[in-house]
């Protein structure tokens, strides 16, 4: 086994792919790369000779497609497990339509009794490419017998990225083929380890699609379930509101057309009747002053214990009272999203936390310099993250969003955003995703559906956008 550097879980895998695609290199490209790289390695072992695939109908399949088709000269079958009508995606499907006019032969196998036997016993090598890294639930026929028929063969057996049957993460399954050699693309998946002959192969993926925010991240999002009640997917109180009435209002309506069920706000007696007046749809707790005083806290702890997220800062002003009640209510939240004015109250470290600062609050809350490089910038944004404890989210042209263990950087987003309140709207959007998802995924994949909002409602508006356009933009900038 070739020594591993570095190691990704099968849902990476899914980022990876539709966030090359995202950067500019097409699905296409990879599986045409990948599949040549499976022929290269029959080639590099044998001449000549008869060759089986035993594919399957998702992405592992149409790599082995490929990879016949520059097997020229040998004597190549493909055995289709299923029908071609029911090739799972376009690129396998493309591929698959190429095979038909070449010299290989091609079989569907739509029960055991149509795998052809005699031609895998008799195979010099047999490429296994019925599942890859997304194998899920209950091996069923004809593919539990093919992955016996591999096994009990004395063919060389290569695999295209995971041995059939195998969970990728785990390295286990139900039934597992056993290959001779497997060939992984881009990086080792976890489960491969320990496993004999496995060589990593690049395949052309770009730094960029691992580096930069994209669609393919939403993969990272916990599904919503559809038998869930109401509360089950967020419940989100945003303190905020005093020296300023409409930011929070923006961060409780941007939470919920993120998807959170519940949203209340927490605001001083003076502004609570008039953030009550944007929208029917928020729960306001009204507190006892004109601004955030220590004194709101039993009342602030109460509703804390009825949420699953605080979102807290906007429009709070500076004052030593709200300070010192920022400063109290932080430690008692679980999970909490930290923006604007609460940036100046805040203790290290923390924990459950998500920062949301731009270059000015940041450089004044961490007493450190942000260099121009983005690669230095990057690891300075790490280098906090890591000693405060805090998820952050560094706002500007260029997000950077970090864990201490992760780094990425988000690119949606246009100067029309510059316009007041949509830092407001991406506090919402983080919190929403943040009751059901990780701190480093929520901020991540946030940035990336606030910019994307924005980007859409700079079209229509231009220069002219205002926060509550992005907001409306915000389920369009969700669809993958």
């Amino acid at each position: 086994m070739e020594s591993v550097t570095e190691i990704i879980t099968s849902k990476q895998i899914r980022v990876i792919d539709i966030n090359s695609e995202y950067v500019g290199i097409p699905r296409l490209v990879l599986m045409e790369n990948a599949g040549k790289a499976v022929a290269n390695a029959v080639r590099e072992r044998f001449d000549k000779g008869k060759i089986t695939i035993l594919a399957g109908r998702g992405n592992n399949g149409g790599d082995a497609f490929v990879a016949a088709r520059h097997l020229k000269g040998f004597d190549v079958q493909v055995m289709l497990l299923g029908s071609a009508e029911d090739i799972k995606t376009k690129e396998a499907k493309i591929n698959w339509d190429r095979l038909k006019d070449t010299k290989v032969t091609l079989a569907e196998v739509r029960s055991p009794k149509d795998l052809d036997k005699t031609r895998i016993m008799d195979s010099d090598v047999i490429i296994d490419a019925i599942f890859g890294t997304g194998i899920r639930g209950k091996i069923r026929e004809p593919e539990a017998t093919a992955i016996d028929l591999i096994n009990a063969s004395n063919a060389f057996v290569i695999s295209i990225d995971v041995p059939s049957g195998m969970n990728p993460d785990t390295g286990k399954g139900e039934k597992i083929a056993h290959p001779d050699l497997t060939i992984t693309f881009h990086k080792m998946k976890r489960g491969l380890i320990g496993v004999p002959n496995v060589k990593v192969v690049d395949i052309g993926i770009p730094e960029e699609a691992e580096l930069l925010a994209g669609p393919g991240d939403f993969q990272m999002l916990a599904p919503r379930n559809s038998e869930s009640h109401k509360g089950d997917n967020g419940r989100i109180l945003v303190i905020g509101g005093g020296a300023y009435v409409g930011a929070p209002a923006l961060t409780a309506l941007a939470a919920l057309r993120a998807g959170a069920d519940i949203v209340t706000v927490a605001a001083p007696s003076s502004v609570s009747d008039i953030i009550a007046s944007f929208s029917p749809n928020l729960i306001i707790s009204s507190l006892t002053s004109d601004v955030l005083v220590p004194d709101d806290i039993p009342i602030i702890t109460e509703l804390i214990a009825k949420h699953d997220v605080v979102v807290i800062g906007m429009g709070l002003g500076k004052s030593e009272p709200a300070t010192r009640a920022v400063r109290a209510i932080v430690p008692l939240c679980k999970k909490v999203v930290i923006d604007a004015d609460a940036l100046s109250a805040l203790e290290f470290p923390l924990q459950g936390a998500i920062i949301t600062p731009h270059a000015g609050e940041f450089e004044s809350l961490s007493n450190m310099h942000l260099p121009k490089d983005l690669k230095k910038r990057t690891e300075t944004i790490k280098k906090f993250s890591k000693d405060s404890g805090a998820v952050v989210l560094l706002k500007g042209k260029i997000d950077i969003i970090s864990d201490g263990e992760r780094a990425k950087i988000n690119k949606t987003g246009n100067p029309g955003m510059t316009v007041g309140g949509t830092g407001d709207v991406l506090a919402g959007i983080v919190g929403a995703l943040y009751a059901t998802n990780s701190a480093f995924e929520a901020a991540l994949v946030g940035a990336f559906i606030n910019g994307r909002a924005g980007d859409f409602a700079f079209n229509k508006y231009g220069f002219g956008l205002l926060a509550t356009d992005v907001i409306d933009n915000i389920p369009k900038a969700m669809k993958p």
